[in-house]
């Protein structure tokens, strides 16, 4: 419960990595995305039909507080950059990357580095079919990748709720099991 974990985008992967997180019992959440929710990402992010044009940081703190009340969320509605992420995200334990593109990936996990935080990323969970090809992969003892490092989303395979949700769970997962091995947990 003393661990703060930032999330950079509130997308498929980060909308449904902060669910389950919210879930595990975290309630120290960093979220940081600039878009707004649209219908399109209704069949795998986890928003509502209501929810329909209100910025992605808002509806996402709104289904997170109706999990548990008690979960502070610091967000921030704007592009994660190379000029603002040491900032949103020094103070975390954790960071999860949740971004659509490739270069926003590669900036974001340059920028944790520096930081020293533990960085989990995702990349190759477009489409449909065996989910068994999302696997995580260790980089260092502070970085992980999640995916099958080869599915990218293009209109032929686009984005879908099984493999987005599985890959968003093992973040999640990563996340959960670093905190409480890694992490001093007795102050907490």
């Amino acid at each position: 419960r003393g661990a703060t974990v930032g999330i950079a985008g509130a997308g498929g992967l980060g909308s449904n990595c902060a669910m389950l997180l919210a879930r595990s019992g975290f309630v120290n959440l960093v979220i940081a995305d600039f878009d707004r929710v649209e219908k399109t990402n209704l069949n795998r992010q986890f928003f509502f039909a209501h929810q329909i044009g209100m910025a992605k940081t808002d509806a996402l703190e709104m289904n997170i507080l109706a999990i548990e009340p008690s979960i502070t969320i610091a967000k921030h509605q704007l592009r994660v950059t190379k000029e603002n992420a040491a900032t949103l995200f020094s103070h975390c334990d954790a960071v999860v990357e949740a971004f659509d593109n490739p270069q926003s990936k590669a900036m974001l996990a340059e920028e944790i580095a520096r930081l020293g935080i533990f960085l989990v990323c995702a990349s190759g969970i477009a489409g449909h079919g065996s989910c068994d090809s999302i696997r995580v992969k260790r980089i260092s003892d502070s970085f992980y990748i999640v995916g099958d490092s080869e599915r990218a989303v293009c209109p032929e395979d686009p984005p879908l709720a099984p493999r987005v949700t599985i890959a968003a769970a093992k973040q999640a997962d990563l996340v959960l099991h670093y905190i409480l091995t890694r992490r001093d947990i007795s102050r907490t």
